[in-house]
């Protein structure tokens, strides 16, 4: 038993980063890819038809010195804090609609579930600069 608990915390610890990577690449899909793109440089098929420049989400590192901006990126997806990407705009608030979709969960859990989907979601945005 003492020996197979290193080695499930070293099968955890490998897949757990693989797992998140896969878990957010498929937020972005469902949630975002519709507007900016698959590839992220804001090219998706309701890009023209929305009322504002649909930005290029791989260059966010770029127009900021080389680093990624990690939580203003977190707090513009979730858009509960009044943050907001573009004013008054299409873009979603991603963190009351996930909050709706966990609402089973009970309030902490539902928290827990909304912040978790978010910060997969950043994380992948994160991985697709350039």
């Amino acid at each position: 038993m003492r020996r197979i608990l290193p080695i499930a915390g070293l099968v955890l610890a490998t897949a757990v980063p693989a797992l998140a990577d896969e878990a957010g690449q498929q937020e972005y899909m469902v949630a975002c890819a519709v507007c900016h793109g698959e590839t992220g440089k804001g090219e998706g098929p309701f890009a023209p038809l929305l009322n504002i420049h649909t930005p290029d989400l791989t260059g966010l590192a770029a127009a900021n010195d080389g680093v990624f901006p990690f939580l203003d990126v977190l707090m513009i997806v979730d858009g509960r804090s009044g943050v907001r990407a573009h004013g008054d705009t299409a873009m979603p608030i991603w963190g009351e609609r996930f909050a709706a979709s966990a609402a089973d969960a009970g309030p902490y859990g539902s928290e827990l579930e909304v912040r978790g989907r978010i910060l997969s979601l950043v994380t992948y945005i994160e991985s697709i600069q350039e």
